[in-house]
């Protein structure tokens, strides 16, 4: 099987590698030289165009930010539609709203190809070890094709539906989650610090009680080290988040939680840390309090 992953960042750049790891023919592409030029020192093959990076791939994993991303690499001037074999998948994994997944899927089935709704999380970790969840959903004839390629990055992939869309409004609810659950994180520990406490030890003690949870227990320990280097942006949350938003607002439903928690990503956005490591909102509650 030839695999190729576009867009090698953090989760990318894992995926290719596990894939990489586990015998795939694979090629890689991201607009970065320096990162196209990484992954070949690990062994890769990267495209110098994008397409010449997916020509002839039975797989393509579009590991990108957003839907204005996708959209380019599929369908704009230089998109890969024009260069797939016929019947090739496209696997994407970027958060989206349903109704892009789903305008998307129809026009790659359009064209010929099939489409995998399939947004990842696990973090860049995971990615590198070949350990992602995959929400996907998709025809049965996209989860046939794409299915040797998602065993290579994913410890877990469920099978969520047969239509597109599916898959990232599971990928939603969890980003609903996520973004509360760090903004709850940076502000406790930030809650910790101005009470005077030893933020070790509150990290060793919280991660062994009742009010830990994945993402106090992943994020606060960049909190600790006071390293911002982005594994996941402050951007992604303001994208992610705002997606909730715009669904909750069509559904007449409320999430006050999450929209108090974009406003936290907003701010901390604002304050210039957009493309820094999300556990930044840590930083923005000290820019706070060191003003009192």
């Amino acid at each position: 099987m030839d695999i190729a992953v576009v867009g090698l960042g953090s989760m990318g750049m894992g995926m290719a590698r596990s894939a990489l790891a586990r015998g795939a023919s694979i090629r890689g592409y991201d607009i970065r030289a320096d990162v196209r030029a990484a992954f070949e020192a690990a062994g890769g093959r990267s495209g110098d165009t994008l397409a010449n990076a997916v020509r002839d791939a039975d797989v393509v994993f579009l590991v990108l930010v957003n839907a204005k991303q996708t959209e380019e690499v599929m369908f704009g001037p230089e998109g890969i539609i024009r260069d797939l074999n016929k019947g090739a998948a496209i696997v994407s994994c970027a958060t989206l709203a349903p109704k892009d997944a789903r305008d998307f899927a129809a026009r790659v089935e359009e064209k010929g190809f099939h489409y995998l709704d399939a947004p990842i999380s696990g973090g860049a970790a995971k990615a590198a070890e070949g350990r992602l969840t995959v929400m996907a959903s998709g025809s049965p004839q996209a989860f046939a094709a794409a299915k040797p390629a998602l065993d290579m990055v994913a410890e877990t992939v469920y099978t969520l539906g047969d239509e597109a869309g599916i898959g990232t409004s599971f990928k939603i609810v969890n980003q609903l989650l996520a973004g509360v659950h760090i903004a709850a994180a940076c502000e406790a520990i930030s809650f910790a610090k101005r009470l005077g406490l030893d933020l070790t030890k509150v990290y060793e003690v919280i991660t062994k009680s009742a009010g830990n949870s994945w993402m106090f227990e992943n994020r606060i320990p960049h909190v600790l080290d006071e390293d911002y280097a982005p594994r996941s942006a402050v951007g992604i949350f303001t994208k992610d988040l705002g997606i909730v938003g715009d669904i909750a607002r069509e559904l007449r439903f409320p999430t006050p939680m999450a929209a108090e928690a974009l406003q936290l990503f907003l701010m901390t956005a604002a304050a210039g840390m957009e493309q820094d490591d999300d556990a930044s909102v840590a930083r923005l509650y000290s820019l706070i309090t060191e003003r009192q």
